[in-house]
């Protein structure tokens, strides 16, 4: 075989004619007189017909060796045959084995921790194939989108020197003779950059040590996260749903293939569009109280059940804001016309995904940010270079991140976020 080999897809949109294809063994099926080869790789699945009277023996001898996950590689005539996944077949002239493969540990009906124990395996499944795909395009979608808009993208340390959601989450590790913590989210260092640079965002591993073994948590997730100059509530909240949207409308565009081999419907997310509908925390509980039965005491965070509940009643994201102020982070300002509640938000998405966005104006007052980490139990004198953006210069600003696994989730119809990320690291797993 020469070194020109074309991709399945680049096979079936030729059509016909002389082929070389190269790729592992998805199915296999042999006969006495001809194997059934389908052939994976990176972009889809090709029959291949390997037929004892049409190669020399030695070749034959070749395929009938051949075991799910062989690495091949495979010459023929690309012929159209209805009965054949995706409608062509290859009549091989020539089959070479490259490494035939030990037996496939993976068959039907395991269980999704055999799963993910063998992760490094159930990576190749057309599944995760696709969700990884989709994976790209949502991360070259958030680039995309705020390079349009003129923004930086920006850096932020790993190892940091305080909290920024709560103590509670932080991930403590040991810092030469000292000790650190992983990122919760690069806010507070953002703050100093768009000073510099005004308009920065970043798509960065984000680390929350939460006792959850839900289906929408991870321990190590990708954050893209945004942190805009001069940028007030209304502006904070169009930005969000005009990046959700463009993330989508990419998805749909370049993947409608794989968003059908997952199961979701296209016709559905081509709809999502903004504007989304807002919604005020104190909207919600009545809400869920007239049209759910649900009473739920002013002033207590929304579960995700109630966030399922309110979200059976829009096939769209909805922007939530004004949550009660004692029960958000320190830097969340109070609203100055409803002071009991901050200026942030969350978006929530439809059919049980949840939170995908939080976000907020910043607070620029430094001695109600200092009460509120005191009441919270917190330091303040550690936060004393965070305060230094409001003394030199300081304007009003704001921010949100975006949980990628969260908005892949939901993209992809997925039954649990560990299927969003290549290998996902929860409460129960570290390995493989």
């Amino acid at each position: 075989m020469v070194d020109k080999f074309l991709t399945v897809k680049e096979a079936l949109a030729k059509g016909k004619g002389k082929v070389q294809l190269r790729g592992w063994a998805y199915r296999e099926r042999k006969f006495a007189d001809k194997v059934f080869v389908v052939l994976r790789d990176s972009t889809g699945i090709i029959q291949c017909v390997i037929k004892k009277d049409a190669v020399p023996a030695k070749t034959f001898t070749s395929a009938e060796d051949v075991s799910i996950e062989s690495s091949c590689m495979i010459a023929g005539e690309l012929k159209k045959d209805e009965r054949a996944p995706g409608g062509y077949e290859v009549q091989a002239t020539d089959f070479q084995m490259v490494q035939r493969a030990e037996t496939f540990p993976i068959a039907k009906d395991f269980s999704p921790e055999f799963l993910l124990d063998v992760r490094h395996l159930w990576l190749r499944s057309r599944k995760l194939t696709a969700v990884m795909k989709v994976r790209d395009t949502v991360l070259w979608a958030i680039r995309e989108f705020f390079r349009k808009d003129g923004y930086y993208e920006w850096s932020p340390p790993i190892f940091t020197p305080v909290a920024c959601e709560g103590a509670t989450t932080l991930f403590e590790v040991k810092y030469f003779d000292d000790k650190a913590y992983l990122t919760q989210s690069w806010q507070l260092y953002a703050e100093a950059g768009i000073f510099s640079l005004e308009k920065i965002f970043t798509i960065s591993p984000c680390f929350r040590a939460e006792r959850s073994r839900t289906s929408r948590h991870l321990a190590e997730f990708l954050m893209a996260e945004a942190e805009t100059a001069w940028q007030d509530f209304a502006g904070l909240q169009k930005q969000t749903e005009e990046l959700v949207s463009f993330i989508i409308q990419s998805v749909v565009e370049k993947h409608p293939d794989e968003l059908k081999e997952i199961g979701q419907d296209i016709a559905k997310l081509k709809k999502i569009k903004p504007p989304f509908p807002r919604m005020t925390y104190t909207d919600v509980l009545k809400l869920l109280k007239e049209k759910e039965g649900k009473s739920i005491p002013w002033g207590k965070d929304l579960r995700t059940v109630e966030e399922d509940l309110l979200m059976k009643h829009f096939d769209k994201p909805v922007i939530v804001t004004n949550y009660p102020k004692e029960i958000m982070a320190f830097y969340k300002p109070a609203d100055p016309k409803d002071p009991k509640t901050a200026l942030c938000m969350d978006m929530l998405a439809p059919e049980g995904y949840g939170e995908i966005i939080g976000g907020s104006q910043r607070d620029l007052d430094v001695k109600a940010m200092q009460k509120a980490l005191k009441d919270a139990g917190e330091h303040a004198e550690h936060y004393q270079w965070y305060f230094d953006s409001r003394k030199y210069g300081s304007v009003p600003h704001a921010g949100f991140g975006l949980g990628v696994e969260r908005i892949i989730a939901w993209l992809c119809k997925l039954d649990t976020i560990k299927d969003a990320i290549p290998f996902p690291r929860t409460m129960s797993r570290k390995t493989p």
